[in-house]
């Protein structure tokens, strides 16, 4: 099963995430993958996450795809210029691995490698627009290809971002540029949520609510004050802090979310973030 199949079926369409080692030995990704097959549609494989370096996503993605898993190519435009995009898309699509999470990148001063130079030589519009001349047949020096790949290719948003304005021009911008499918950054707040869902409806894409599983309420917190475009609300860190089971808690928080957006948006990405093992209590949770 793959996003595209769960999208052209008209199914509530479910996405997790695997992170590639920090070295060779590939034996817990493919644990992971394993252990979430047949209860997601597509697993997400982050290029980098955070700026911290890890095996090469499109490896990563090889070794899902050679292992029965339908891997969804996160690229990012923090590591390599205009030809290492291409030539990794290309690469990726040689191996038919075709569904692409285009982004821009988190910088990498957050990272274990911060005196790493940033390239940034496109954002992430300019990359979906690369896809798309990619898909056309060319290169962007207008050069002809040998063989032209077909991608389906998703990008993010954030719908509590403040001020929201910006944010949804940029949403406005992807959908010209070819995105099909959006995943948002973790959210929270269902009313908030649906607000967002009756402006991205006017738009002929699929949009997945990203899920963070809170598992304490400090870990609620540390998301409330560094991360960019996350809001828990204030009842559910007071539900985290007065249970005695937070992580529990959290996958019913999560699992209670999904139940109240589920009628209105196409699916979720959750994101377990080092404790997968919970995504398929999540599910549960939800009625998944």
């Amino acid at each position: 099963m793959s996003l595209r199949a769960a999208f052209a079926e008209g199914r509530f369409a479910v996405s997790s995430e695997v992170g590639p080692p920090t070295g060779t030995d590939v034996s817990e990704m493919l644990e992971t993958a394993d252990m979430l097959h047949g209860r997601v549609d597509a697993l997400n494989v982050t290029d980098n996450q955070a700026a911290v370096m890890r095996l090469s996503t499109i490896a990563a993605c090889i070794h899902l795809k050679q292992h029965g898993h339908d891997p969804v190519f996160q690229v990012t435009c923090r590591d390599r210029n205009r030809l290492g995009l291409q030539s990794d898309l290309l690469g990726a699509a040689s191996f038919g691995i075709t569904e692409v999470l285009a982004l821009t990148g988190d910088h990498v001063v957050v990272g274990d490698h911060p005196e790493a130079a940033a390239v940034f030589d496109l954002e992430s519009v300019q990359l979906l627009d690369t896809v798309a001349t990619l898909a056309d047949g060319s290169d962007l020096a207008g050069n002809e290809l040998t063989g032209s790949p077909e991608f389906f290719v998703g990008a993010v948003v954030t719908p509590d971002a403040n001020p929201i304005r910006p944010q949804l021009a940029k949403f406005e911008k992807k959908v010209r540029s070819g995105a099909r499918f959006f995943q948002t950054q973790a959210v929270y707040d269902a009313e908030s949520f649906l607000r967002f869902m009756e402006y991205a409806r006017q738009f002929d894409v699929r949009v997945l609510a990203g899920l963070v599983v809170p598992r304490s309420a400090r870990m609620a917190r540390f998301m409330n004050k560094n991360i960019p475009g996350i809001t828990v609300p204030n009842a559910i860190i007071e539900e985290l802090d007065a249970s005695e089971d937070p992580v529990q808690t959290g996958v019913d928080v999560t699992g209670r979310f999904i139940r109240e957006v589920r009628e209105h948006c196409d699916g979720v990405h959750i994101m377990a973030i080092g404790a997968e093992h919970l995504v398929p209590r999540v599910l549960d949770a939800a009625g998944l």
